[in-house]
């Protein structure tokens, strides 16, 4: 053989060789796989990763996660790009979403007060309490990422997804870590971000699983096993503490976790081909206010890893890139209802708190507020549910798993100051399904400077009348206005404009309730009232004075319509509150009593002008019918606050008790500005006309008699609002500070 033949020859070789190799490079040939640590709220530098990846056109075959690394696994697997992912965060309310906090629409009345009136709720059984097992049943965040894998909803097989995927759980029975690559999405998704003690334990196949992260929080060997060849990890788990940074349990409690999965890592790390370590330094899993700072560390640590990133790039794929168009869906047909879990409460019960007509079109918005209502009954742990799409026509057939509350026995905890009844500490049981499945009874006792108790059973039928019962005792100690007493010869008598009074309540109702619509109740009822009110300011025979020792019969009747986002700073809604009360009969002690009759009524409007700002527009007004000399139980205006006994009425500028009338009307305007989150300035003003037969005389339209102000700054806490007032009077020419700690009751 020639030389020129031989040196053809080795030219052939080369050219067949190269082309091999270059076929050996495709994309098909080396499959790039993506692993995300968990790490809570450090966990949104993944998104800050999937931006530069995605920019740099690296295409990923397969993504493992757990915990929060799941749930940005689990939405990029599903098709968002880094950039929408970071679209999607930014718009969430992570406060909202993590605390299971519903809206107050949802709740029906009852339901308000408790959560107006309770610091905190615990499970109480068999004389225990009964620690919940989380403070979240992450039922918002369920419902959140439902929505956004709706499209791919109908898929069980997770390595069917546009990318494939799976993440990690753990069996808190067993201890062993639990591989989630098929079933329903969202449920694996939030198995594995079970966070324990913050969100609930998720049951899957009959196992009882937490968060992933417990037992494997980089699954980067089972991801190595689904074939990949290049594995990109990033990784955002903390370092170990030193002993500066170890100042409380929590920080000691979290060191000891992080021993074992630091401790994994450093066996896990020499596995990663590109390992991206983001500076989460100064952050903790719950700094989700924080967000955009975390997510933009994610994008400076893949950055530096860009000159290997852009070299996997080359590796192209056939299989064209997923792409999900945002809010590209706002309603949903729903078909048929599979419903499961279910003992004591009827699928009509549940169907009808989720709203639900078949084969009708239901906007995502309605229907997230028909789990809210369900949810906010507080008869269920869990509504867990899957969309899959129809087989035989357009819409989807829903998967529904219920999973109710056994505990039926709840002690409540409530703390309050306010300048008329001083300090209080209030202990509540609660009891549901005490005689009926639908029935709830319930108990305040109230410790502190004026003892109080309030008792309510309810039959709750909902649209048809519910039956229920209540009793309340109430007191005080107060220095008032004379006139609420006594007549102006008898002030002009004894020279007194105040007294010093002992004031004590007990009202006992029985009561029909209906709901004309859900935020719209209509009331009617028999009461008794034991109404005593003594002075030691007037004495006879050395002996304090009785003023009242009366017990009062009556009927009456209420209206009441409440559509307020937030009882204490509303930003929306309007509000309807009316009584009517017919006296008809009275004890001995009055004895020259005749029938009369007492109506009242308030409104307010709320709204607001920016993020920030909101007004509530407010108008009062009440009179007495037929015989006036019943004094005790006309208006009294005065003080600040919610829930007064009878017919006293608050009015800034003037202090408890100190404007009295058997009829008034009041006029009143606030403006709550949102300083801070929870926090808040507040300017109100109030105007009123009050005094004896105002309707009669047309008082009731001239200019009014009484003025108020206030200027006040307000934090919104979990016991309720910090309050302090300073308001003025002009008429008065004095200043009167109000005080509020905690929800009042």
């Amino acid at each position: 053989m020639n030389k020129t033949a031989i040196i053809l020859a080795l030219l052939l070789i080369a050219l067949f060789s190269a082309k091999a190799q270059t076929k050996g490079t495709k994309k098909h040939d080396v499959k790039v796989g993506l692993v995300l640590s968990g790490g809570g709220a450090k966990g949104l530098a993944h998104i800050g990763v999937l931006k530069v990846i995605d920019s740099l056109g690296v295409k990923i075959d397969y993504v493992a996660g757990t915990s929060m690394g799941a749930i940005i696994g689990a939405l990029y697997a599903s098709g968002y790009s880094g950039n929408q992912l970071d679209s999607i965060f930014n718009e969430v309310d992570f406060d909202n979403i993590i605390s299971d906090d519903l809206p107050r629409s949802s709740k029906a009345f009852y339901e308000r007060n408790n959560s107006e009136r309770y610091a905190i709720t615990l499970p109480f059984d068999k004389f225990k309490i009964k620690f919940p097992s989380a403070l979240s049943r992450g039922q918002n965040t369920y419902s959140l990422l439902s929505k956004l894998t709706l499209h791919v909803s109908d898929i069980n097989d997770f390595s069917k997804l546009p990318i494939p995927f799976f993440c990690i759980g753990t069996n808190i029975e067993t201890g062993e870590a639990v591989m989630l690559d098929q079933g329903n999405l969202t449920q694996s998704v939030m198995a594995s971000g079970a966070f324990p003690s913050l969100f609930q334990p998720v049951i899957i196949n009959n196992q009882v699983l937490i968060d992933g992260g417990v037992v494997n929080n980089y699954p980067i060997d089972e991801l190595k096993a689904k074939g990949m060849d290049i594995i990109i990890g990033v990784d955002v788990q903390d370092g170990l503490s030193t002993r500066e940074e170890l100042i409380s349990a929590p920080d000691v409690l979290l060191q000891i976790n992080n021993f074992r999965t630091i401790s994994d890592m450093k066996k896990k790390v020499p596995k990663t081909d590109i390992y991206i370590k983001p500076d989460i330094a100064g952050f903790t899993v719950v700094s989700f206010s924080e967000g955009e700072k975390i997510i933009k560390r994610g994008i400076t640590a893949a950055q530096a890893k860009a000159y290997a990133l852009k070299d996997l790039a080359k590796y192209d794929s056939n299989k064209p890139k997923f792409k999900v168009k945002l809010h590209t869906q706002d309603s949903i047909r729903i078909n048929s209802v599979a419903l499961s879990g279910n003992e004591k409460y009827t699928r009509a019960y549940i169907l009808g708190k989720l709203r639900l007509k078949l084969n009708e079109k239901i906007t995502f918005k309605d229907f997230y507020k028909g789990v809210n209502n369900l949810i906010a009954t507080n008869n269920f742990d869990a509504f867990q549910y899957q969309f899959s799409k129809s087989m035989y026509n357009d819409g989807y057939d829903l998967s529904a798993t219920v999973k109710e509350t056994h505990i039926t026995t709840f002690l409540k905890l409530g703390l309050h100051y306010d300048n008329l009844y001083k300090s209080a500490a209030l202990v509540n049981v609660t009891k549901k399904r005490l005689f009926f499945d639908n029935d709830m009874a319930s108990l305040d006792l109230v410790f502190g400077d004026n003892v109080r108790y309030k008792f309510e059973y309810l039959i709750d039928k909902g649209f048809y009348w519910s039956i229920g019962f209540r009793s309340r005792f109430n007191q005080f100690h107060k220095n008032v206005n004379a006139q609420l007493f006594f007549d102006d010869n008898q002030i002009a008598t004894t020279g007194l404009n105040k007294i010093d009074i002992d004031f004590q309540d007990q009202t006992n109702q029985f009561y029909l309730q209906t709901l004309i619509k859900k935020d719209f109740a209509f009331s009617i009822g028999a009461e008794h009232k034991r109404l005593e009110i003594k002075s030691e300011t007037v004495t006879t025979n050395n002996n304090e004075f009785v003023f009242e020792n009366t017990d009062y019969f009556s009927v009456f009747g209420t209206l009441k319509l409440d559509t307020f986002d937030n009882k204490y700073f509303p930003k929306h809604g309007v509000y309807f509150n009316g009584d009517l009360h017919m006296y008809l009969l009275a004890s001995n002690f009055n004895g020259d009593f005749d029938d009369f009759s007492i109506a009242k009524a308030d409104m307010g409007y709320a709204f607001s002008v920016s993020d920030k700002l909101a007004f509530n527009l407010k108008t009062s007004g009440g009179f007495k019918i037929g015989d006036k000399s019943t004094q005790s139980l006309d208006f009294a205006l005065g003080g600040y606050g919610n829930n007064f006994v009878n017919n006293f009425m608050p009015f800034l500028g003037y202090d408890f008790v100190s404007l009295t009338g058997n009829s008034f009307v009041k006029a009143t305007l606030s403006a709550n500005y949102q300083l801070f989150k929870n926090q808040y300035i507040t300017f109100e003003g109030n105007w009123a006309n009050v005094d004896d037969d105002i309707f009669d005389t047309g008082e009731w339209l001239t200019l009014p008699d009484y003025r108020g102000y206030a200027l006040g700054y307000a934090i919104d806490t979990f016991i309720g609002p910090i309050q302090a007032k300073y308001s003025y009077s002009p008429e008065a020419k004095q200043g009167v500070w109000f005080f509020n700690l905690g929800f009042w009751f």
